[in-house]
């Protein structure tokens, strides 16, 4: 069985992050919403209570029943997390007299605290929280301090439960992976044995016993996700896997045919359906972002339900869902707002009567990666950039069009072909053109135009939950931006997105 470490979400913008700096480690841990405790088993080493955007003070707090852990499991309260063991259990939270947000150094720290092995005096830590720990119960000792917090770290006298102030999973805190190994490996015990090469073996041998004969179909995106997700099915079932792999008409351009290549050599069982008129003939006269994703969901089930009635006796959806969309649709007050619809998160409709498997809905995106190569996937498909879903249908902004997806292809294709030409295509997280819905005037030879504008989009992330605009070489953008406009009828100005994640998102749509 799998060892994991619990966390538990009170609602902090870094409680994925925590997640990431646990699996760095190469120990598995899930995340949770703090109301939905899932069933304890001896496979759990350790629990982590996340940070929060509430107050313990407040009449509404959140509230968690942590009993079921303290004194039986290893116990890390960060932030909202330490205040909350702090004030519920004799202590006092009160406002800090100042914000304290930001860097600090940890003067004191108690010698052979176990929690702080090979973290020096000194050290930077990052502090965000609006609220202090201002007294501890007579059972708690204060472990660390820094000239402004006598409580930035604390430990229950006898016990394996400890708080801290700080957040050690950003990289402002010098040495929080330090303190989080030390908690995780050898307060917690763990064995930092969970690789790619392991979760191979697990999820194929798991896969095997869960499909046994039964047949899959899976729906193929030429994506790193879906590409993945077929092979370890694959391996588990062989020729009971039936890809699909829909031409929606709103992919990069030639994809369809050079994916469909790609998969030649993988020994994949690989069908390519042309509907690119269906999806225009739906999206026509629509603008909204959320009623154009809808569409193009609506009619690639239809067209996936038509030709996986044509597998006989098929059983299975395959989907190549990864965390963050599992994480996305969940929230510590019930369903979360929606930031935009995943096409696979939240069920089928009852009509194609098929049970889901998912087996990367535990794995982050440079997680699935590493599977991939485990797995031997070709670079070309593991280095490919993320691509939405819905495709250029949200990167055309207002209506979509034949003729308008027609020129954002020819513009992309420069753009991506430049990227690869310079080399840094490797070194760029996300890249595309977005058709805005305006028009520039121009000058062309000795013709005044009235043309179209596209914006550059290129981004660096590790996982996409969060991303910086990359700062491209402007004589590469200047290239790009000529040939764009030489080259594609229809263009006549380019410019350039230099927002980041948050609070602008990857898309525009």
């Amino acid at each position: 069985m799998q060892e994991k470490i619990l966390i538990l979400d009170f609602g902090s913008q870094f409680t994925q992050l925590i997640a990431r700096r646990v699996r760095e480690l190469n120990i598995y841990c899930e995340i949770h919403p703090f109301n939905k405790i899932p069933e304890i088993d001896e496979s759990l080493k350790g629990v982590i209570l996340s940070g929060s955007p509430y107050s313990v003070r407040q009449e509404d707090a959140l509230h968690v029943d942590f009993m079921q852990f303290h004194g039986k499991l290893p116990l890390l309260g960060v932030c909202y997390g330490a205040q909350y063991l702090a004030h519920f259990n004799g202590g006092e939270v009160l406002p800090s007299s100042t914000r304290e947000y930001g860097r600090a150094n940890l003067q004191y720290i108690q010698e052979g605290n176990p929690l702080f092995r090979g973290v020096p005096a000194g050290s930077q830590v990052w502090m965000s929280h609006g609220d202090t720990i201002a007294t501890l119960a007579s059972n708690f000792e204060v472990i660390a301090s820094t000239d402004s917090v006598r409580v930035a770290a604390y430990q229950v006298t006898g016990t394996q439960t400890y708080g801290i102030q700080f957040h050690p999973e950003v990289t402002h805190s010098l040495d929080g992976k330090q303190l989080l190994e030390n908690f995780l490996v050898d307060i917690c015990g763990c064995k930092q044995d969970w690789t790619a090469d392991s979760f191979v073996e697990t999820t194929v041998a798991g896969l095997k016993e869960k499909l046994g004969d039964d047949k899959v179909v899976l729906g193929l995106s030429g994506g790193v996700d879906s590409s993945v997700a077929a092979v370890l099915l694959h391996h588990a079932i062989g020729k009971n896997l039936y890809c699909i792999f829909v031409d929606n008409g709103l992919l990069r351009k030639n994809e369809y045919e050079s994916v469909l290549d790609s998969y030649k050599h993988m020994g994949l069982n690989v069908r390519g359906i042309d509907a690119k008129q269906r999806f225009y003939d739906a999206l026509k006269g629509l603008s909204e972002p959320e009623a154009k994703r809808k569409a193009i969901g609506r009619v690639f089930i239809e067209v996936f339900d038509d030709a996986a009635h044509e597998v006989k006796d098929v059983k299975w959806l395959g989907q190549g869902t990864i965390y963050p969309d599992v994480i996305e649709s969940l929230s510590v007050k019930g369903p979360s707002a929606t930031i935009k619809s995943h096409h696979n998160v939240g069920g089928l409709p009852d009509f194609m009567k098929l049970k889901v498997v998912e087996p990367l809905n535990t794995l982050f995106k440079d997680e699935v990666r590493r599977v991939g190569k485990s797995l031997h996937i070709s670079d070309n498909i593991l280095g490919r950039h993320p691509f939405p879903g819905p495709g250029l249908a949200i990167r055309i902004l207002g209506e979509v069009t034949p003729e308008k997806v027609a020129i954002l292809q020819e513009a992309d294709a420069i753009f991506i072909n430049n990227l690869r030409s310079a080399g840094v295509y490797d070194k760029v997280w996300q890249a595309g053109t977005i058709f805005l819905p305006v028009q520039s005037v121009g000058v062309m030879g000795d013709e005044r135009t009235y043309e179209h504008v596209v914006s550059l989009r290129a981004v660096e992330s590790v996982d996409g939950m969060t991303a910086d605009w990359c700062h491209l070489p402007y004589e590469l953008l200047a290239k790009i931006s000529n040939e764009i406009i030489n080259n594609v009828k229809g263009i006549n100005r380019v410019v350039y997105d230099i927002s980041s994640k948050p609070p602008a998102t990857i898309e525009w749509e």
